[in-house]
């Protein structure tokens, strides 16, 4: 029989060492901490208790997270609950997990709606709703992510964002989890993060032979500044990591700085940021140009800061890689200069822009040929594109299955150099560009259209209508 005395002695040892009881028997005392705890207190525990102890390690959240949900330590009863409420949270997150790996998905939406919870997985691009599970719990399942990505459980009026990894019927997988408050509930989106580094090659991206060439001409520059653009989701850190990756060899020193790591490269010193530590892009770039680089990666540029000290080292004998949020090849270099890059120095720094987009792919097994058209400017497409349908079959997602990259390349000539060194306007920019052997991200998509690759339909859904 276990006296209140003793219960009590057992309770201020784990109060005082920060452990909580799930279990206590006259047989054994089971206890969660969050470190190990020393000997010295084991002993004390099995004195106090007078039977064998079992301790578990938890995340701090975990820990909290039962502390609040107990009405008091001891509660025996509550205890099994919550493991059973937790277990089956456990379980539905791990499936709802697999599945997303086993469809494809790049992005899991666990969304809470006014009467029940809407669970959404990004396929292709497009967002596709997961048959719902009548005892999906919301809060269950936040609280069950918080806990992997050591957020803070107890926090639910501010957005939060965290990574985990997690092994899934035998291989290992990785996820960045972000949270979001809204009218019924916290929101939270997991993204699947790619951990595999053997599709990491240059020839894998989907460029045209020339459109390979150019990349590789500026990658074999020795300093200089290569910029991938376009929106969130179209690709543009996998053609930095391709690019990163043709150049990783033992004679270089090649450094990135990201947030987060997508893809860990053997080789490579991949340095993620934590803004909450004071570790942002602007400290991280100085820092690496203190360790002697050949060839910088900066994830995003985000900021003048930021630009400015990425162009700097681009002149001063280092190869830098980034990315920036703009619709052309065109409009990055304009918004360059709205971040307060003086003309001369971009136009000394910059050596390729690349504009890309995702478009999906027709599924080989039903789709099927459309009118072939023809209403094209004959300066965009001489003669006809032949389009398709997307019908849709048991092997895919209403007529598609994966996607393909388009590419927009501009490598920055003598005569844009000037142009870019003198500030000319957007429209006098433009109208050099057009004069070079060039092809618009329409105009690659018209390509991909007439091969059967995708439609029109989603061309346009992509890109817009070329704009010349």
């Amino acid at each position: 029989m276990i006296t209140p005395a003793t219960r009590h002695a057992v309770e201020n040892l784990c109060q005082r060492n920060q452990a909580v009881i799930l279990d206590f028997t006259t047989e054994r005392l089971h206890i969660a901490a969050v470190e190990p705890l020393p000997q010295e207190i084991i002993a004390a525990l099995r004195f106090a208790a007078h039977c064998a102890i079992d301790v578990e390690y938890w995340p701090p959240a975990r820990l909290e997270q039962f502390r609040q949900e107990q009405g008091h330590p001891s509660s025996g009863h509550r205890t099994d609950i919550t493991e059973r409420n937790s277990e089956t949270a456990t379980e539905r997150i791990d499936h709802l997990l697999y599945l997303a790996i086993e469809q494809r998905a790049s992005d899991v939406h666990i969304e809470p709606q006014a009467n029940d919870l809407r669970i959404r997985f990004r396929v292709d691009g497009v967002l596709q709703t997961v048959s719902p599970n009548g005892s999906d719990n919301g809060n269950a399942l936040l609280a069950r992510l918080k806990i992997m990505a050591s957020l803070d459980i107890a926090e639910r009026r501010m957005p939060q964002d965290g990574q985990f990894t997690l092994t899934l019927r035998g291989k290992q997988a990785s996820f960045r989890l972000a949270t979001l408050p809204t009218g019924f509930g916290e929101k939270a989106v997991v993204r699947l993060l790619q951990s595999e580094t053997q599709s990491v090659a240059l020839e894998n991206l989907g460029m045209s032979l020339t459109s390979l060439r150019r990349f590789r001409e500026a990658l074999a520059r020795p300093q200089g500044m290569i910029l991938v653009t376009g929106p969130t989701g179209s690709g543009k850190t996998f053609t930095l990591y391709s690019g990163l990756s043709s150049l990783n060899e033992p004679g270089r020193n090649l450094c990135s700085v990201e947030d987060p790591i997508e893809i860990p490269l053997p080789g490579v010193n991949q340095t993620q940021t934590h803004p909450r530590n004071g570790l942002d892009f602007n400290r991280v770039l100085r820092a690496l140009l203190r360790q002697d680089p050949d060839v910088i990666m900066v994830g995003e540029i985000r900021d003048s800061e930021t630009a400015e000290i990425a162009i700097k080292a681009a002149q001063t004998g280092h190869l830098v890689l980034s990315t920036l949020h703009t619709n052309s090849t065109t409009e990055t270099l304009t918004r360059m200069g709205q971040l307060g890059i003086p003309g001369y120095l971009l136009a000394s720094a910059l050596k390729l822009v690349i504009a890309q987009r995702l478009v999906r792919r027709l599924c080989p097994h039903c789709r099927e040929p459309a009118e072939a058209l023809a209403h094209f400017p004959r300066a965009l497409w001489p003669g006809t594109v032949q389009n398709w349908r997307a019908v849709g079959c048991e092997h895919c997602y209403s007529g598609y299955y994966g996607r393909l990259a388009l590419f927009e390349l501009l490598p920055i000539t003598a005569q844009l150099q000037n142009a870019i060194a003198a500030e000319c306007s957007h429209e006098q920019l433009l109208a050099l560009v057009h004069q070079q052997d060039f092809n618009s991200l329409f105009v690659e998509g018209l390509h991909c259209v007439n091969r059967g690759d995708t439609t029109l339909a989603e061309l346009n859904r992509i890109v817009g209508t070329d704009d010349g």
